[in-house]
């Protein structure tokens, strides 16, 4: 496994662009950002400038608060900026967020992401080679780019493009059209391999996912002492109440028992009652989703042959000579 830096969720831009100095400075292989408080491209911008090494990753961008055209150009200028070491994460969202924050369309969002992304490389394909841009779809029809708003071929070409995916349809999207998928923190290794690989294996048409990345933010518990443990470990219950709080994630849980604990939560999540919900957590739901002790040994023992890149996520402040002795671990 190659190991990843991902910035807090809640990293301003030049946050995001010192975290990023520093990883690269720390041997990280690469750099994630994600898209909550600020625009997920702005940070990867000013980290590109502070950094010539490290692959940067948007993890992730929300693709239906775009639309293909955008996000295209986006990619593209982060591509030509980072000199070729852009990988463009994007995702779903959820229905709530994507109808009543962007007030935007969804339906049928597995259908719609494949199409983006199949417009999306029409758009790049077109810029390439000055063809005309012809793509008609059911959710995107894209059929005039000029000359004045083509910014040609890039010359390091374009960036690959990772889909974030927890359903079996999502991630067989993932499987056709993506380079690579990012699995949802709220993920276990047997989830991995009982739905996640078989459905990109029949999508893609091969028993091997040699040409195909996953990548995975980690939830892990690290603390120099019991009680920095003790603290660590109730915010990762938080966090885990919050996503399987989420219907889009219930697949999940039901494989392993937890289907009747998701409504609970669910319920629990519209009155915002987030203490009762963290203390519904289990401990094995907890040493299911997340990796605590030996952290470095754990995130080898259960995803070293599933995924091949990994970061770590840590929703609580945390000693960054804790994070180091991870990556020195996971890197031997």
């Amino acid at each position: 496994m190659l190991m990843d830096f991902a910035a807090s969720v809640a990293a301003s831009p030049l946050e995001v662009e010192a975290a990023a100095a520093a990883a690269e400075k720390d041997g990280y292989a690469g750099f994630g950002a994600a898209e909550t408080k600020h625009d997920v491209f702005t940070g990867l911008t000013l980290a590109a400038r502070a950094t010539s090494r490290i692959t940067l990753q948007s993890a992730i961008a929300v693709a239906f608060a775009r639309n293909p055209v955008n996000l295209a150009h986006s990619a593209d200028d982060l591509q030509l900026i980072s000199q070729g070491r852009f990988q463009l994460g994007i995702g779903s969202q959820v229905k709530a967020h994507i109808e009543r924050r962007f007030a935007m369309p969804w339906d049928r969002p597995a259908a719609r992401m494949e199409e983006f992304v199949r417009a999306l490389r029409a758009v790049w394909q077109a810029w390439a080679t000055g063809e005309r841009l012809s793509f008609r779809g059911d959710f995107y029809q894209h059929t005039l780019m000029t000359e004045f708003f083509s910014p040609g071929p890039n010359p390091y070409g374009n960036p690959p493009v990772f889909l974030a995916a927890v359903g079996e349809r999502m991630t067989a999207v993932a499987g056709r059209v993506a380079d690579g998928l990012i699995v949802h923190p709220l993920t276990s290794a047997r989830y991995v391999r009982e739905k996640t690989l078989p459905a990109l294996k029949a999508a893609r048409d091969k028993s091997d996912l040699s040409d195909f990345t996953l990548m995975s933010n980690v939830l892990v518990v690290l603390g120099a002492d019991e009680k920095e443990r003790a603290k660590a470990e109730q915010a990762v219950r938080g966090q885990i109440a919050f996503y399987a709080s989420t219907p889009s994630y219930r697949p999940v849980l039901e494989l392993h028992g937890w289907g009747e604990l998701a409504d609970q939560l669910n319920a629990l999540s519209r009155r915002q009652a987030w203490a009762e919900m963290t203390a519904l957590v289990p401990d094995d739901m907890l040493d299911t989703f997340a990796v605590s002790g030996d952290v470095g040994k754990g995130l080898k023992e259960r995803f070293g042959e599933l995924i091949d890149r990994i970061s770590i996520y840590t929703p609580y402040d945390v000693d960054p000579a804790l994070v180091a002795d991870v990556r020195r671990e996971i890197s031997q």
